[in-house]
């Protein structure tokens, strides 16, 4: 505080005058700002009222004032602008001035009423009952702040943008190739199906079943809730007290807890909703989302595990059933107990009479369901977790590329995909393997101990229409058809052979090729050394190059056709040298085996150095039976999404050697069929062409056979995949070239087809 000097010159006490900023302005002590006095400018009294002094000095402080915020001069406070208020500030504005209505309205009538305890001039316990308006006071009071509360409720809950996970989850379904359902994959069993596609009577046997008013009525039933509502306050009955668009929101937007708040919330959302989404939109979710047992969500695979059919195959009877298992699958499937039965029975009888007293069905049509509906013992869309995981691995492979699904979209489910596979040859094919690997253990249990076969079956237009994986998917976890992993020995010879087919064949530098056919001959010995143009082929060591014959058998000079026919090594291996090793590499290519399986660029290739699966030997063969063209080979025939078809790539044919080069492989072929199993050719059915396939290692044995235009190559190997991925030796596992193992599984397999 100083001393301020008056007119008359005597110090007077005030405050501690505020600097001056801008146009004659300063700022006061609280903040704000203002045009000082006349007395505190000159200590004299400025003019008061209507003086022109006043008026005019007003006047030019405005002026200034104007000029200075216009001219953004220091010292002068711009006005800023009030940041807009979050949805929930104002919804909460909004109800702190209803709220401020209400009491301003009802304010003076409520002291009137208010109740004065004890009450004067009354003694005893009646001072403290209220009278009649202090009573109906309290009323009002209680349905306005019922009102009131609400209307906050309604406008603060959101319907989410999104379902919760689970509710969004499906599962993949996969199908024989004659339609029929194979296995299932994901953590559930569902999948989304359009109302469009659930028949009438199915819609209404379950709205007779669970709200019959459901078109009517606002999304909720007041004598529904209040039942669930003391329900869930004790133990109950499972009687449901929700309508559909209840038990929608529970299902879709909310949890399975049996709380106050989450009944609260699930009929403030049913309210919303049903203002927001139609009846038939509401109860399309509901039928998608909702639980039939036997571990099924949703009508759609609830048709298909009770009735191995799809729900737009199911009469009213069949979904009057279903509409009974939405009271609680446990109490209501009747192949779980007589008690359950006998419940099922009588809620079925009584969701068909319903539907009759709503005028959902006549009186002649319910004559007709007398007979409860049969159900399925088990559900057919549980895999076996044995060869059908290896075929849902194999065809979720194909469908993903085919397909060009993305990981996260196929593990959200949904997708129904039909393969290629033949149940009676897939079931054929393991039974085969299955006897081998059985007289295998009872014969030389150690060694079967990591005994592998590996099978497939492909027809000669790229289908896959058998594979054995292994044991076990479980237990082993990678398929043995598919693995590429042994050398293909002697069974590649084919590919070597339409080669110089081909391209023929050069014998010196200077010489161009030269075209050779099935009667070209070539020396047969055993060991003979393998030449270039330049001379003898030298390894790295510094010594010769030579092939060696099976049981070291020589054939002298021998026809090309028969060296097939006979499985001749040493022929094979100079008979690659000649054509190229690169044209070798490529006409293999072109026929099916993939690059990365194909061996070195050195003689051995000729021998099977190469380590094909059993799929791409067998598509290979398929192209000499299918006269030079080759399709890739694929597991899908389509795939469908909640009922569309999702476009897929298919494999188209492509020549990859000319018509007579594969004319003649498949002759060679059927002679060497018919040369190592003289009596099985004269009982076939049809024409049959075959080789078998040895290692020099004794690490594989190989059949790779054609019947009735499908491929079929069988592996049998030994591994110890505990300990390394290289192969063992068979120890006579793979039987001799007389009693082939993989000739008797592969002979086995076809039996019943030919």
């Amino acid at each position: 505080m100083q001393l301020r000097i008056a007119e008359g010159g005597i110090p007077t006490p005030g405050f501690e005058e505020p600097p001056i900023t801008g146009a004659g302005r300063r700022e006061i002590p609280d903040g704000s700002t203002g045009t000082p006095s006349d007395t505190e400018k000159t200590g004299q009294t400025a003019p008061t009222g209507d003086s022109p002094a006043a008026t005019s000095g007003s006047r030019t402080s405005r002026r200034a004032d104007a000029k200075a915020a216009a001219s953004g001069r220091p010292g002068t406070r711009r006005r800023r602008k009030a940041p807009k208020s979050t949805p929930a500030a104002r919804l909460t504005a909004a109800a702190v001035a209803a709220t401020g209505t209400v009491v301003a309205v009802l304010g003076p009538w409520l002291r009137r009423v208010r109740p004065r305890y004890p009450r004067p001039g009354l003694t005893g316990w009646k001072r403290w009952l209220p009278n009649w308006r202090q009573a109906g006071g309290a009323v009002l009071a209680s349905f306005g702040l019922s009102v009131l509360t609400l209307t906050v409720a309604y406008a603060v809950t959101d319907i989410p943008d999104n379902l919760n996970s689970f509710a969004t989850q499906q599962d993949n379904v996969y199908f024989w190739a004659d339609g029929t359902p194979m296995a299932r994959a994901g953590w559930v069993q569902r999948q989304e199906m359009e109302l469009d596609d659930v028949p009438q009577d199915v819609r209404w046997a379950v709205l007779a079943a669970e709200n019959e008013s459901f078109y009517s009525d606002p999304g909720i039933s007041a004598k529904g809730l209040t039942r669930a509502l003391l329900r869930t306050v004790g133990q109950g009955s499972t009687e449901g007290g929700s309508t559909i668009t209840q038990q929608y929101v529970k299902n879709a937007y909310l949890s399975q807890e049996r709380t106050y708040s989450r009944k609260f919330t699930e009929a403030i959302m049913a309210l919303k909703l049903d203002n927001k989404m139609s009846k038939d939109q509401i109860l399309e979710g509901y039928l998608n989302t909702s639980w039939f047992g036997r571990g099924t969500y949703g009508i759609q695979r609830a048709a298909q595990a009770y009735y191995g059919k799809d729900v737009s195959e199911l009469n009213a009877s069949e979904g009057a059933f279903l509409a009974t298992l939405l009271k609680g699958a446990g109490l209501y499937d009747p192949t779980l107990s007589e008690a359950n039965r006998a419940r099922a029975e009588e809620r079925w009888r009584w969701t068909l009479d319903r539907m009759v007293e709503i005028g959902k069905m006549s009186p002649e049509e319910r004559a007709g369901y007398r007979t409860f509906p049969k159900v399925l013992e088990s559900n057919p869309l549980y895999s076996t977790g044995e060869q059908s995981d290896y075929l849902v691995e194999l065809a979720t492979r194909y469908a993903k590329k085919t397909a060009r699904i993305s990981d996260k979209d196929f593990d959200r489910g949904g997708y129904q995909i039909y393969t290629t596979f033949d149940k009676k040859r897939v079931d054929q094919l393991t039974r085969a393997v299955g006897k081998a690997r059985d007289k295998a253990r009872k014969d030389n249990p150690k060694a079967a101990k990591h005994v592998h076969y590996g099978a497939a079956s492909i027809a000669v237009d790229g289908r896959i229409v058998a594979i054995h994986g292994g044991p076990d998917h479980r237990k082993q976890g990678y398929n043995e058809s598919n693995a590429t992993t042994v050398p293909a020995g002697s069974a590649f010879q084919p590919f070597v052979y339409a080669a110089a087919l081909e391209h023929g064949v050069r014998k010196s530098r200077d010489s161009g090729p030269e075209p050779v056919t099935g009667g070209t001959v070539y020396d047969g010995d055993d060991k003979v050394p393998v030449t270039t143009p330049e001379g003898p082929y030298w390894d790295r060591s510094g010594r010769k190059v030579a092939a060696k014959n099976d049981n070291g058998r020589s054939y002298g000079q021998i026809t090309l056709h028969q060296a097939l026919a006979s499985s001749v090594n040493t022929t094979f291996m100079q008979l690659g040298m000649d054509t190229g090793l690169d044209k070798v590499r490529a006409t293999a290519r072109a026929s099916g085996l993939l690059p990365s399986s194909l061996g070195a660029q050195v003689p051995a290739l000729t021998t099977g150095s190469s380590r094909p699966s059993a799929i791409r030997m067998a598509s290979g063969y398929t192209t000499f039976a299918a006269e030079g063209r080759h399709t890739e080979p694929y597991a899908i025939l389509k795939v469908t999404r909640n009922g569309h078809e999702v476009p897929t790539d298919v494999p188209v044919a492509r020549r990859a050697v000319d018509a007579d080069t594969a004319a003649e492989v498949q002759s060679a072929l059927t002679d060497a069929f018919r040369t190592a199993y003289p009596e099985t050719a004269a009982k076939a059915d049809g024409e049959v062409a075959g080789k078998r396939g040895t290692t020099e290692d004794d690490t594989a044995a190989w059949y790779v056979g054609t019947e009735k235009k499908v491929s079929t190559a069988v592996v049998v190997y030994r591994m110890d995949l505990a300990k390394s991925l290289e192969p063992l030796p068979l120890e006579g596992l793979g039987g001799t070239i007389t009693d082939s193992v993989p000739y008797g599984i592969w002979s086995e397999a076809l039996r019943p087809l030919g």
